[in-house]
């Protein structure tokens, strides 16, 4: 099963790719809080999803600045998760009629980084969050899933989503009125991660336009990304282990010998075989008292190797 999920894993497009880790991330964690409360020390658990979530506190962030990307990975619960994979999987299916896998990678993670600028941002500026910037964190991979769905919009606003009880609706609609909701909601219960929606739906935007102009934004990700798989490659590939140099005299090998073998063999068989049709030839002209003693012993040794 660890097999087929691997290879599955490897030959899927880069949507399910991203689906697969967000997934694969929160059943981890879930696993090790189960571990951890069983063990009757519930806090560990939470503890190491608090070292990945994305503080609002800038002192804090400073501290782990590797949130701004972990955060986008991680998710508060069943139905979060969910809602979140079945929107990436419905709308990054779009964008990559649009774009590509690169650019898919590259909105996610710009998209998750404006987000995460918007949510740092309000909570330090808005009076509303200046009793919670040292305890308040996020998680989820809204902001991205918005800013993929905001670069399929504007390069194909006209594009129809076939939804239930709305019948046919415009990308372009749909993308417009998720931003009009999260800007109805600031002031709400996730107000923090409504911000981050806004800042998600803003850098996907700035991807689109961008590309329209022939600028490739994603390349501020992408080309780190690139930079870090070939350092990575690098170092695999010293650490490599080499096979063992034979030692000098002590062997000896002759390339091709197996073949040549082979074909020594088959000359000789194939020889052998003429010999044998001559002498049964000669036997049905004058019968087996016209063969010499020489004759007759290649042909007896012939019928006992059979």
């Amino acid at each position: 099963m660890f097999k087929d999920f691997v290879n599955k894993y490897r030959y899927t497009n880069v949507v399910n790719k991203y689906i697969y880790a967000n997934v694969a991330v929160f059943i981890l964690l879930v696993l090790i809080g189960v571990f951890s409360a069983l063990m009757n020390r519930p806090g560990v658990g939470a503890g190491i999803k608090l070292w990945f979530e994305l503080p609002a506190s800038p002192t804090l962030l400073l501290q782990r600045p590797w949130t701004l990307f972990t955060y986008m990975f991680l998710h508060g619960g069943v139905m979060h998760i969910l809602w979140n994979m079945f929107a990436l999987h419905v709308f990054g299916r779009i964008f990559l009629n649009f774009f590509s896998a690169r650019h898919f990678i590259g909105t996610y993670l710009l998209g998750g980084l404006f987000g995460a600028l918007f949510y740092v941002t309000a909570y330090n500026v808005f009076p509303l969050f200046s009793g919670y910037v040292d305890s308040s964190f996020l998680v989820g991979a809204s902001a991205s899933v918005l800013a993929v769905i905001t670069a399929a919009a504007v390069r194909c606003p006209d594009y129809r989503l076939n939804m239930l009880f709305f019948g046919s609706v415009k990308l372009s609609t749909f993308a417009i009125v998720s931003v009009l909701i999260s800007v109805l909601m600031l002031s709400g219960d996730n107000a923090g991660g409504n911000f981050a929606h806004l800042g998600g739906a803003l850098g996907g935007l700035l991807v689109a336009v961008a590309l329209s102009r022939g600028k490739d934004i994603t390349e501020i990700v992408n080309r780190p990304i690139d930079w870090g798989k070939s350092f990575f490659g690098w170092l695999a590939s010293v650490f490599k282990s080499k096979p063992p140099k034979a030692k000098k005299g002590k062997f000896t090998y002759s390339k091709g010998t197996a073949r040549n073998d082979d074909y020594e063999y088959n000359a000789r068989k194939k020889s052998d075989e003429a010999a044998i049709d001559k002498i049964l030839e000669k036997i049905k002209k004058g019968g087996y008292a016209s063969l010499t003693d020489d004759e007759k012993k290649r042909l007896f040794d012939a019928s006992s190797r059979r």
